[in-house]
């Protein structure tokens, strides 16, 4: 039996359709055929079991997946790959595909951490692709490797720069901004006060950084009267 084979049979076991029809009112982009209906855990538990077996590659070339919880099965593979350079392989080969926010946002390899400088590169491709959720990846990548001790404001106006009418850009562009004001409050600020975003996703960031336990009162109070 294939691989291939394997993880539809497995996927299907795990099936709840009542969270099946949850995950397709979350994820409006896609029909509800597309949705199995596993959990979260249970992908995990799955996606780590089929990391060891040696036919793992048979399954990251079948691109496009059919279904959701497949999708999510390929994230979880790539975000455990220890080694960089396979990492990027197989993220430039499924990112492609990749065309909703809850597949985009699972998609995070640990081991960027320890390779930031080579990163910067493919960050500046993918913010460049004019594709949606490549795009939203690649903000993602800048918003949880680049703030705090390593927030440059050159990447910060990499963000600025990703000027768009998609909403899952923009609502990734005020997700990144608000959590810069959690971290690097008074490097970020200037960003709020000189309104560099557009109207949307400069409020977006105010009512995402006022929901922020690590935004004090004193300043959600200021944040709020630069609303637009």
């Amino acid at each position: 039996m294939s691989i291939l084979t394997d993880i539809e049979a497995g996927l299907f076991s795990l099936k709840d359709e009542k969270f099946a029809e949850f995950q397709k009112n979350l994820t409006p982009t896609h029909g509800r055929e597309h949705f199995i209906g596993v959990r979260t855990p249970e992908l995990k538990r799955f996606a780590k079991e089929l990391r060891k077996r040696s036919d793992t590659g048979e399954f990251l070339d079948a691109l496009p997946h059919r279904y959701f919880e497949e999708d999510q099965l390929h994230s979880f593979i790539i975000s455990e790959e220890k080694d960089f350079q396979r990492c990027i392989v197989l993220l430039e080969a499924f990112l492609p595909y990749v065309d909703n926010w809850a597949t985009c946002d699972q998609l995070s390899p640990k081991v960027f951490a320890k390779h930031r400088d080579e990163l910067i590169p493919f960050v500046d491709k993918w913010l460049a692709s004019g594709q949606t959720y490549t795009v939203r990846f690649a903000i993602g990548v800048l918003m949880r490797h680049f703030l705090g001790e390593y927030f440059r404001k050159e990447y910060a106006e990499r963000v600025v720069s990703a000027v768009s009418d998609e909403y899952y850009i923009n609502m990734m562009r005020a997700w990144y901004f608000a959590t810069a004001l959690a971290k690097n409050y008074d490097e970020v600020l200037p960003y709020i006060e000189q309104k560099r975003l557009d109207k949307w996703t400069h409020n977006k960031t105010i009512q995402k950084a006022a929901e922020s336990f690590r935004v004090t009162d004193e300043q959600k109070q200021y944040l709020r009267s630069l609303k637009i």
